[in-house]
């Protein structure tokens, strides 16, 4: 047998055996936490103020209710979605998560090769820890680009980091809303946790009780904010650690949306969508549709969960849209639901993540993996043989927002 043929039949067994011992995220999550440091297991797991949005989001998603029909022949299942010109295996994809390689060393590349792999979109974000270049010679056919705000300078920066995302072949841009100003996040205080990334005794005891993470660390090096080396004028990471900390956020006002509309030549989102009316605005401004998001709960703990607020977003664009879908998502059972309510796709971070952390280098393919085959089988448990007709099932959603509840109060 070929050292090839070799590698890929080693990597079958793996998978298969990974797939016993770690089947649900809840799995993952336990091995994660012990192998991780706690100040970045906490960064990853933490929300915003007192975490009730976090809470509030895995409530909402489970009080869901799909109805199984009965008597369909579903021995072909086709559990694939087609976005924006392009057929992914399932309406999934891994959303971006800030400072990533902080979390687990060579966290981008291993989220971008195995997005490519499993072909699931894999929206990476301003504040990777690889360029928007290097990502998209990893994931070629799937990356998407989140947008952070750079609002100093009349958002020129934003609007540079925009084109470069374009001529490196990034097949979407998503505009990221939900952060005006940065929150308080009191599990990253606690820890001590602040940018830039330093070995302080406090954090460096912390990894010092993590040898896998470490282990990581030594083959991938210190993480650094990598798309802010060309805006900081070096690729120092005290300097582009500063260059996040006073130049990122100010959020993006909508006139600046507009702008990136027309530079901007393939398919255009926002991400952070809780209100109908701002759904609507980004379809006047001619947007390609929306990612109905809380943000994980990372940003405001009063937010609503995502998915009680989906179903009139999705009324309100009224199929003149692309309806994405993040925040909660930890099952093929809740990427269901969530198309069930109206999404044409979902998005999940922490789900890859843990796996990262509780498995390294495997750990993106295998969450991955799981979602494709959860997904499959709630689809032909409920008699779905497609992701077009999981859309039009029978669903019961006890916590959904009214057009009445999105009106100011008296």
């Amino acid at each position: 047998m070929a050292d090839g043929a070799r590698e890929d039949a080693r990597t079958v067994r793996l998978m298969a055996a990974l797939r016993r011992q770690f089947p649900a995220v809840e799995d993952l999550e336990r091995r994660a936490r012990r192998r991780m440091p706690s100040f970045a297991f906490d960064f990853l797991q933490g929300g915003a103020g007192d975490e009730s949005g976090l809470r509030r989001n895995r409530s909402a998603l489970q009080a869901v209710e799909v109805v199984p029909r009965y008597g369909v022949d579903v021995t072909k299942v086709d559990p694939s979605v087609e976005l924006f010109g392009h057929r992914y295996a399932v309406p999934i994809g891994i959303s971006p998560i800030g400072f990533d390689g902080m979390m687990w060393p060579g966290a981008t590349e291993y989220f971008a090769r195995a997005a490519q792999a499993q072909n699931i979109p894999y929206m990476v974000g301003t504040l990777a820890c690889a360029t928007i270049e290097q990502v998209v010679s990893w994931a070629p056919d799937v990356t998407w680009f989140q947008l952070y705000p750079m609002a100093s300078d009349d958002h020129r920066n934003s609007r540079e980091m925009a084109d470069r995302a374009q001529r490196a072949g990034a097949r979407v841009l998503v505009v990221t809303l939900d952060v005006p100003i940065r929150p308080k996040r009191p599990r990253d205080l606690r820890n001590g946790l602040i940018m830039p990334f330093n070995m302080t005794p406090r954090i460096a005891l912390a990894a010092a009780l993590a040898p896998h993470w470490l282990r990581a660390l030594s083959r991938k090096g210190m993480p650094t904010f990598a798309n802010m080396a060309e805006f900081s004028g070096t690729a120092d990471r005290q300097a582009t650690a500063n260059f996040v900390r006073t130049h990122i956020g100010g959020g993006f006002p909508w006139d600046e949306i507009s702008r990136l509309r027309d530079r901007w030549t393939g398919p255009m989102l926002v991400k952070g969508i809780l209100h109908p009316a701002d759904a609507e605005k980004a379809m006047r401004l001619g947007l390609d549709g929306v990612v109905v998001s809380n943000h994980g709960g990372r940003q405001f703990d009063a937010a609503p969960a995502t998915i009680d607020v989906l179903p009139e977003i999705v009324r309100t664009v009224g199929g003149r849209g692309t309806m994405l879908f993040d925040s909660g998502i930890v099952s093929g059972v809740d990427i269901l639901r969530a198309v069930a309510l109206g999404a044409h796709g979902c998005f999940a971070g922490r789900a890859f993540m843990l796996g990262l952390g509780a498995l390294g280098d495997h750990g993106a393919a295998h969450v991955a993996q799981s979602f494709i085959e959860e997904y499959r089988i709630a689809l032909g448990q409920c008699g779905l043989t497609s992701t077009a007709a999981a859309r039009h099932a029978p669903v019961r959603h006890p916590g959904a927002w009214t057009a009445e509840d999105f009106a100011p109060a008296a």
